[in-house]
């Protein structure tokens, strides 16, 4: 950047130049989605807004300041081994104009419609990014949530709506990473069954989702049995961070043990290390990122 661009210049280009945010897409500096060096990705997290989950720790509105928000992701975008993010337009955007997306992978967050506690959180409707505008955009690739009830009839629009988007994104030769969880609501809430058998059958439904899977990625959570997990599929994997309450030495030992496993490929982690309950973020990224390029190293 020529200049040092702020919050405020960011809020002042939104107001009275909206073309701004196309042009730094257009100019944005891109690189391979996986480094030459056999390493992995590490990416970080920014989706949990644009679904009313703004809370960490029992903070229920953490992640409601945009301003210190954007701070923590721009410093852990900063940090080495860090490859890139995982977003809604509006923060991929935010960062964007803040020059802070040069040479990283970049992962458009697709289905945001099921909002956190709501009566349709199951009905989750792709009210974010499509295939064609994350194409466009010059994006490396789109996630999207994928939860099964069996009990709730709204599941089999979602899964219908994301293989139309795994197919979609294939059709650009884009990354589709599918988030797959076997679901159930417990005193009208929903929760996810982190069983092995539950996770295997995610798994499953989720690798023959679309037309294709050639370029399907699975985003999984870290369970007891992980081996089983991902002797259940071929795709490539990345571990999402999970509960950010957990104490953070155990969660760090989990994540390596389970980076270890053949088809593995990284992590991708938000609230755990943008909202550390030491407040160090550099340092919480500067572990998580060297675990996953350690295994490179190895």
């Amino acid at each position: 950047m020529a200049e040092a661009v702020t919050v405020g210049r960011v809020r002042e280009l939104r107001a009275r130049d909206p073309r701004a945010v196309a042009r730094a897409a257009a100019r944005r500096r891109r690189r391979p989605l996986l480094p030459g060096d056999g390493g992995g990705l590490m990416l970080i997290a920014a989706d949990h807004p644009a679904r009313g989950a703004l809370g960490v720790r029992g903070a229920p509105a953490a992640m409601a300041d945009r301003t210190e928000l954007l701070a923590r992701l721009v410093l852990a975008l900063s940090r080495p081994g860090v490859d890139g993010v995982l977003g809604t337009a509006d923060v991929l955007e935010d960062l964007l104009l803040l020059g802070a997306l040069e040479g990283k992978v970049v992962i458009g967050s697709m289905n945001r419609g099921g909002l956190a506690g709501a009566s349709f959180e199951l009905d989750d409707r792709f009210t974010g990014y499509d295939a064609d505008t994350i194409a466009r955009f010059g994006y490396d690739g789109g996630k999207m949530l994928c939860r099964i009830d069996l009990a709730d009839p709204a599941t089999v629009s979602t899964l219908e709506a994301c293989a139309r988007a795994v197919t979609g994104l294939s059709g650009h030769g884009l990354m589709a990473m599918v988030e797959p969880f076997m679901s159930h609501r417990v005193d009208g809430q929903v929760r996810n069954d982190l069983s092995v058998e539950a996770v295997v059958t995610s798994v499953a439904i989720a690798s023959g989702l679309g037309a294709t899977s050639a370029y399907s990625w699975l985003k999984l959570p870290v369970v007891p049995g992980m081996d089983a997990v991902m002797a259940a599929t071929t795709l490539p994997t990345l571990l999402l961070g999970g509960d950010p309450d957990g104490d953070p030495e155990e969660t760090y030992g989990q994540w390596e043990k389970a980076l270890a496993l053949p088809g593995v490929r990284g992590l991708v982690v938000g609230r755990t290390l943008l909202y550390p309950p030491d407040g160090d973020v550099a340092g919480a990224v500067d572990v998580a990122a060297g675990l996953v390029h350690r295994k490179a190293a190895a």
